[in-house]
């Protein structure tokens, strides 16, 4: 890599650095005690949240992790069972979480393609019975990280809402990235989460936050959602410092979320004549990358890629993933695809 030419860093969205207009908004917040008093710019980042993905209301949390927790354990009833897709971040990304903190069990449900649908979800559920654990709550991811950033269309899931309602069971929604289904799928963020109990959002993957998620829900949840942030740790004092680097992201780099997009489809475009790569058709701002030579491992490939100035995420033992973001231009994915297909080649 020519010392002049950076690393152009593909992991993730959540790599990218705060920008100057940004970092101005967070040194100029206005803040207090959240856990005392309250924090005046958080309590307006969480009603302009829980407005766009209609919810009464939403809590400001460090994490998307910490906010899926919490919604599961607000939904679950201990010592029954989740339903998930067998992929879900909450199956594979948070060390056992919903088992740990919940006392509920995952009850994971296979499919091609990461999408859940009504069919397999009513598939999974069984006569009451005293001899195994009932269901008492589903949990859907909107766009699906592991399948590809696949989407989860407004029919598809209006279809698994009423599932989820004949059967008596609470609706928890990972949105971490809903702003980018809903681009896709040109609608407003909440028209995927109607009916949802619980619904996460994050403003560190696609907006350019350095930190934070929120956790939306009915109104009357608000304390019990406060007494689980507490107990897991997640009390912040100022974090209007934060909630303002998520309100500067919602007005300026929520409306360019469609930008990447276009710049993971123009990577994938670039990589599709390789005889060494196949990259799987994006529908967001993910692209997996699956090698194609016998000999070839993830881990190996995104070695000489780093070397070669393109950094991937491994994503299974042939598979890498490659994310567009904010801090990623088209002339820089353009470039990324020369070095990969150079690379592996």
């Amino acid at each position: 890599m020519s010392p002049s030419a950076p690393a152009i860093d593909l992991r993730s969205d959540t790599i990218t650095k705060p920008s100057a207009g940004m970092r101005r908004a967070m040194a100029e917040a206005e803040v207090g005690d959240d856990v005392l008093d309250g924090d005046p710019t958080t309590r307006r980042l969480e009603q302009r949240i829980a407005e766009l993905i209609g919810t009464e209301d939403a809590l400001f949390f460090p994490s998307g992790t910490q906010a899926n927790q919490t919604g599961i354990w607000l939904v679950a009833e201990h010592g029954t069972e989740v339903l998930l897709e067998a992929n879900a971040h909450l199956v594979h990304y948070e060390l056992g979480g919903i088992a740990a903190l919940s006392g509920a069990q995952i009850r994971a449900i296979t499919t091609p393609d990461g999408l859940l649908t009504p069919e397999l979800v009513r598939g999974a559920l069984r006569p009451a019975s005293p001899h195994v654990p009932r269901i008492t709550a589903l949990a859907i991811e909107n766009t699906h990280n592991t399948a590809g950033g696949v989407v989860l269309s407004a029919t598809a899931y209006d279809g698994l809402m009423t599932v989820a309602r004949e059967a008596g069971l609470g609706v928890h929604l990972d949105g971490a990235r809903l702003w980018n289904a809903a681009v896709a799928g040109g609608v407003p963020p909440a028209r995927l989460t109607r009916g949802a109990d619980t619904v996460m959002v994050s403003v560190s993957k696609g907006l350019g936050c350095p930190v934070g998620s929120c956790l939306g829900f009915r109104a009357s949840r608000r304390a019990r959602a406060w007494e689980i942030r507490k107990r897991l740790g997640g009390g912040m004092r100022q974090s209007g410092i934060l909630a303002a680097a998520a309100l500067y992201a919602l007005d300026h780099n929520l409306s360019r979320i469609g930008d990447d997009h276009a710049n993971a489809q123009r990577f994938a475009e670039l990589l599709s004549d390789s005889t060494s790569v196949r990259p799987i058709d994006p529908q967001s701002n993910i692209v997996m990358v699956d090698l194609l030579r016998d000999g070839d491992t993830a881990e190996a490939v995104a070695q000489r890629l780093a070397q070669a100035g393109v950094r991937l995420a491994p994503w299974g033992p042939r598979r890498l993933r490659a994310v567009t973001h904010l801090d990623v231009s088209r002339a820089d994915v353009e470039r990324a695809a020369r070095i990969v297909v150079e690379t592996v080649r």
